[in-house]
């Protein structure tokens, strides 16, 4: 079995989620949830991130990651402070020796629901169904698990 981290940064919210994935490409469902960042500087958030994504990479021991790349906003401001969080996302996991890929979040809606316009719901609705959950996950976590499922389907495919 080979497992799969998934990651949805966000500033406020990182979203997380781990998954195996079998030589046939049946995928299993194993931890998800999110980091929130106290409201502090900064430099504190960004550390969290860090920290916490170290950790569960310490945990789980997956053998890759996948993370959702940031997307241009309306506001500059945003785009910056989420690139920051992603970066510390990506420390974390090139920190722990994980090789990781980048999906945009077309790709990923793309791969989970079959279309990249899909919207939220329709994506945890997807994640839930793809990995029999019992009920609909959070946003950030059904987020993270859609980019760990797009990386499974992509690896397999190579495969």
């Amino acid at each position: 079995m080979h497992c799969i981290l998934g990651i949805d940064p966000g500033l406020r919210c990182t979203g997380y989620g781990f998954i195996q994935c079998d030589s046939k490409g049946k995928l299993v469902y194993l931890a998800a949830g999110r980091i929130k960042t106290p409201d502090a500087t900064l430099p504190i958030r960004l550390g969290v991130i860090f920290q916490d994504i170290t950790q569960l990479i310490q945990h789980f021991s997956p053998n890759e990651a996948a993370i959702e790349q940031v997307f241009v906003n309306v506001n500059p401001q945003s785009t910056l402070l989420l690139g920051q969080a992603r970066g510390s996302a990506l420390c974390a996991l090139v920190s722990q020796g994980l090789p990781v890929s980048e999906y945009t979040a077309l790709q990923i809606k793309q791969a989970v629901v079959g279309h990249g316009k899909a919207a939220k719901t329709q994506v945890q609705h997807m994640v839930q169904r793809l990995l029999n959950l019992p009920a609909l996950p959070q946003t950030d976590a059904a987020d993270a698990l859609a980019c760990a499922i797009c990386h499974a389907h992509r690896s397999y495919s190579l495969r």
